[in-house]
């Protein structure tokens, strides 16, 4: 992604230090962009922890730098007791993407191949870069396929805008680059064909509003931001063409955990007859969980999130109490599509409808 001029992703290594990783703190966006340094597993579990980094892909970046970040950190005596440590408290920080778990497993795995102190360090570093360069790569693909469907959409169409909505944020800060919901609408309009994008606030932190609206803004896409509860009525009036979000997991059978919300915009699609897609790298597919409504974990986060709201005030960024005093409130971060609900996925290897069958087919190394 581009920002005022220059290529951003959306987690590096310092380029003058390479024992410093450097993000965007995404909870300063679209007002703020800061660009945050992590020097320590402290700092990379809090910058999980507290949604500085969030989004799938991300996070499992993050959690793949994390743990070069404890090699570097982990005493020469216990130095592979000290990374499964680190591994432990990376993996508690946020329980719903399998990207997390998956990326400390593969570090894990990847240093274990050597004895030799340096060596696993360097390992580290290598494996680190190669998942935030996996992630970006896949979503590229991922927007190469979703092209397709949108092309079609449009040929229908003749030519007029075909209108996307989109739930929360799986653009390029929910990714390393590109996104894999918003890839294949930046894909789109780099070949000329005419999108716009409903995009819903996604409410209580509304990643939608803030972040994918930046996204599409600084990439010139057609949008507009809708309240949550819109995007029913828009689809009962023949104002959506189709419907793509990303997840944070999906179980092997085509379960989608995905943010809140995600759930009651499928219901609304299906009675509609409006497509609903789900976009995801591999990475993202949980090769062990069946049932998806019963065994995903779903977040239960701050319930000061729901009560608050922050924005920018003469050149501020504020927050305000929007409830009454003394009212508790319940914050669940995600709900569960079920794939009867799902259209199709769309991965790097291409898209697939929503069931065992069908996803084994397409990735047949996990049957």
């Amino acid at each position: 992604m581009n920002i005022n001029g220059k290529h951003y992703r959306t987690i590096w290594i310092k380029e003058d230090d390479k024992k410093i990783v450097q993000i965007i703190d995404q909870r300063r966006l679209p007002h703020e962009f800061i660009i945050e340094d992590l020097k320590f597993v402290a700092d990379v579990a809090r910058a999980i922890k507290d949604m500085r980094v969030r989004g799938a892909g991300l996070i499992g970046a993050t959690a793949g730098y994390g743990m070069y970040i404890a090699a570097l950190e982990a005493p020469k005596n216990g130095f592979d007791n000290f990374m499964i440590s680190a591994g432990n408290k990376l993996k508690n920080t946020r329980p719903t993407a399998v990207n997390l778990g998956w990326a400390i497993d593969r570090q894990l795995n990847a240093i274990k191949q050597s004895n030799n102190i340096e060596d696993k360090i360097k390992i580290a570093f290598e494996t680190a870069n190669n998942i935030a360069d996996e992630d970006a790569e896949y979503c590229r693909m991922i927007g190469q396929h979703g092209l397709k469907i949108i092309r079609k959409l449009s040929r229908e169409k003749k030519g007029e805008p075909v209108n996307i909505l989109t739930h929360c944020n799986a653009g390029w800060l929910a990714f390393v680059d590109y996104g894999s919901a918003t890839a294949p609408i930046y894909a789109a309009h780099d070949t000329g064909i005419k999108v716009h994008v409903w995009v819903d606030e996604t409410r209580p932190q509304s990643q939608g509003a803030k972040l994918t609206a930046w996204e599409l803004l600084n990439y010139g896409v057609p949008h507009h931001i809708i309240a949550d509860n819109v995007g029913g009525h828009l689809m009962q009036h023949k104002m959506v063409d189709m419907c793509i979000v990303g997840t944070d997991r999906t179980t092997y059978t085509g379960d989608v955990a995905n943010k809140i919300g995600t759930y009651l915009k499928a219901l609304a699609a299906k009675a509609n007859q409006v497509p609903f897609y789900v976009a995801l790298p591999s990475s993202t597919f949980d090769w062990q969980m069946r049932d998806g409504v019963k065994e995903i974990p779903i977040e239960e986060r701050e319930a000061e999130e729901v009560l608050y709201l922050d924005g920018l005030h003469d050149g501020k960024i504020e927050k305000v109490l929007i409830a009454p005093k003394g009212s508790p409130a319940v914050n669940y971060g995600f709900d569960v599509t079920p794939r009867k609900f799902i259209t199709g996925l769309i991965t790097e290897r291409g898209v697939c409808k929503a069931t065992e069958k069908d996803i084994l087919n397409l990735y047949p190394e996990h049957k």
